[in-house]
């Protein structure tokens, strides 16, 4: 194992990183992960987006140098920048919600796409940045709710105005890559631009209103049932870890000055791995308590895709990456995340030990045929 994470951990430490978005749960894990391996994390985000966040219960502020701030504010931000003089940058601040996206339109465009418009300027002014890495989502693509998974190279789009902004913030990169750090110029300004797109990703930690975990996993502990909205939804589950892992050699490859990398990219689960939202329910239910169950909501509810994939197939043959966990791993570690948690235990030390558990970033799991 030594010989996998050794290159990993001599890049990472020392390495001076901006982090947005890290009181949200993707970004606690990242910060998390990241601090692990030695790097100087400066992160930027909002207060935590709930109480309780796996943000405080694992302490990350104190790892971290932590700074308020709004990534709408373009004047802060760009200030920010500008003073911890980072050489490696994550953008994950976002609002992440399909259903928060129909009560608060506005304010979704605002975050998603300006925020990311607002990250971009800052890095075009900030000397000695070299890689940048704007985390978006597998709902940027036009859905037409087919059987195929997503490729790097479908059109943008959205239903939904969460979805339209993600497919708004994946335009925004491609076009400032073009017009201001061009990868077949990266030799002369040295800034490799990169965009990553993830599955539904679960995990500890999370407690997001109307996200299918979550929601379980609050609803067992409480013991009573989860009402489920979309049983027969087919999504490619993945463990946090899985995505973040790609963001990190994608991360690694971009600072290389490799032009073949600064692109857009899908970390997304196994085909396998691509289940209902029932299935997951009942694995969870499962591995909870032999007596926990779930409820059918008879609710009306807003429109979300019944369907959706996506094709890492590039990731696979040119980062070397591919998911680590299976569904059925992830699950495990997820639940057991929550159970540590009601047992009282250190939450920072069990999420630490969960990462170190973690194979390698692109060493993979064997499968069967």
């Amino acid at each position: 194992m030594e010989d996998l994470v050794g290159p990993i951990v001599s890049f990472w430490r020392g390495r001076r990183v901006f982090l947005t978005g890290h009181t949200g749960f993707k970004g606690a894990w990242l910060a998390l992960w990241l601090t692990d391996l030695g790097a100087e994390v400066t992160g930027y985000s909002l207060p935590a987006p709930t109480s309780p966040s796996l943000f405080e219960l694992a302490r990350v502020r104190d790892l971290v140098r932590h700074l308020d701030g709004d990534v709408r504010d373009e004047d802060k931000l760009s200030a920010a920048i500008a003073q911890t003089r980072p050489e490696v940058v994550f953008h994950m601040a976002a609002q992440s919600l399909v259903r928060v996206s129909y009560e608060e339109p506005v304010a979704t465009y605002a975050t998603n796409v300006m925020g990311t418009v607002n990250l971009l300027d800052a890095v075009r002014r900030t000397v000695g940045v070299r890689a940048v890495v704007c985390v978006t989502s597998d709902k940027c693509y036009e859905n037409h709710e087919t059987d195929r998974p997503y490729r790097e190279g479908d059109a943008m789009g959205g239903f939904d105005p969460y979805s339209s902004s993600k497919g708004c913030s994946e335009l925004v990169v491609s076009a400032y890559r073009r017009s201001f750090f061009n990868a077949d110029q990266i030799a002369a300004h040295g800034v490799g631009v990169a965009s990553a797109r993830a599955g539904n990703v679960i995990g500890g930690g999370d407690w997001a209103r109307d996200r299918l975990v979550p929601d379980v996993m609050r609803a067992f502990v409480a013991g009573t049932r989860p009402l489920i909205r979309f049983s027969g939804a087919i999504r490619p589950w993945q463990h946090v870890l899985e995505p973040l892992s790609g963001y990190m050699l994608l991360a690694e490859r971009l600072w290389g000055a490799d032009r073949t990398v600064a692109d857009g990219w899908n970390f997304g689960a196994d085909e396998e791995d691509t289940r209902t939202v029932g299935w997951v329910v009942d694995r969870l239910a499962a591995l909870w308590d032999a007596g926990a169950g779930w409820e059918l909501s008879a609710e009306s509810q807003p429109h979300e895709a019944a369907h959706l994939n996506l094709d890492s197939g590039k990731a696979r043959s040119l980062l070397g990456w591919r998911p680590a966990w299976s569904l059925d791993e992830a699950l495990r570690q997820t639940v057991a995340w929550y159970r540590a948690l009601a047992s009282g235990v250190d939450m920072r030390d069990f999420t630490l030990r969960q990462i170190e558990s973690y194979p390698a970033p692109g060493a993979g799991r064997e499968r069967g045929p």
